[in-house]
């Protein structure tokens, strides 16, 4: 989708064929890596096996003729933060991928003067507990350091816990900026709806008529009306399960229950409505009987969009159904 060809853009390994790149307002665009003064931690290991694994993270200091006492501080303390005391004097080359990855990512991170640290994909090669362990200390580092930090990744669970904002990107485009609650709450395309959220976002064609989607041969209200839409655009509506109820007394739209899954603190009911699929999110005593059931979807949380776009609606009148 393009992640990584951001990312060497922003480093300057790849020049853009059109746009600018800048730090604090200063145009870099043509500027070499060298005079824009990041560092990149790569998705596998990139250090220097014949050095210990204290020269590997003192050598981007050294390389910069940092003061011997300055170098020894900033590579105790990067050392100690990414668990790397104890085999300070062991070569690189005898250490498994995972500790290597770790110098690698504490060779980027032992500059503390950089304008970003970008990394890309930096823990696909460290097992799951050790990963969650590396994004708190990257987290805890980025709230004293206050450097700015570039993380590609396509684990949406490592970007939603990981990131201040978020960029999601979808064929080479970036579809929405925004926080994790905005990408949750109002995903500005079907792709960052499905993506973000476990399950994602439900989406199905729709005819629209005013405040009134017809799915199917169903018809359900909306808390907006649209008008105005783009001709032969493919329209679709969205909502997250977590905005769809199972309904015991007859009211909504009527569906066929697939399957429940039990999750521990929640249940998921994959539904078939009107030929399309549909996941809602039940609590754990919540009746589900049979495999008929009928469905409300939370009005306030129906998003619409053409084409895969969100389509902003207008407000109905007060007292308006």
């Amino acid at each position: 989708c393009g992640k990584t060809t951001l990312l060497n853009i922003i480093s300057g390994l790849i020049t853009p064929s059109e746009g600018r790149v800048l730090f604090n307002g200063d145009d870099v665009t043509h500027r070499p890596t060298a005079e824009r003064n990041i560092a990149q931690v790569f998705q596998f290991p990139v250090i220097y096996d014949t050095m210990t694994v204290a020269q590997n993270l003192a050598f981007p200091l050294r390389n910069r003729n940092v003061p011997n006492v300055e170098v020894e501080k900033r590579v105790a303390e990067v050392a100690r933060m990414l668990d790397l005391t104890p085999i300070m004097g062991k070569r690189a080359r005898g250490l498994t991928a995972d500790v290597k990855q770790k110098v690698s990512l504490g060779r980027g991170l032992v500059r503390p003067d950089v304008n970003a640290i970008l990394f890309d994909e930096p823990l696909t090669v460290i097992d799951p507990h050790l990963k969650w362990q590396l994004r708190s200390k990257l987290k805890e580092l980025h709230r004293q350091l206050n450097l700015t930090m570039v993380y590609v990744t396509h684990d949406q669970t490592e970007a939603l816990t990981f990131a201040d904002k978020v960029v999601v990107m979808y064929e080479g485009e970036v579809v929405q900026i925004g926080t994790p609650e905005e990408l949750f709450e109002r995903p500005a395309h079907t792709f960052v709806g499905y993506f973000i959220g476990s399950p994602g976002m439900n989406v199905a064609p729709v005819a629209l008529t005013g405040n009134r989607a017809r799915l199917g041969t169903q018809e359900i209200p909306l808390a907006q009306s649209y008008g105005g839409l783009p001709s032969g655009a493919k329209i679709e509506l969205g909502i997250r399960p977590e905005f769809i109820r199972v309904s015991s007394n007859g009211r909504g739209v009527a569906g066929r229950v697939l399957r429940v899954d039990d999750v521990g603190r929640y249940r998921v009911v994959k539904l078939d409505l009107d030929g399309h699929a549909f996941s809602a999110i039940a609590s754990e005593d919540a009746e589900i009987g049979g495999d008929r059931a009928n469905v409300v979807l939370d009005p306030r949380n129906i998003h619409i969009y053409a084409d895969g776009r969100l389509v902003e609606g207008k407000p109905l009148a007060a007292g308006a159904a």
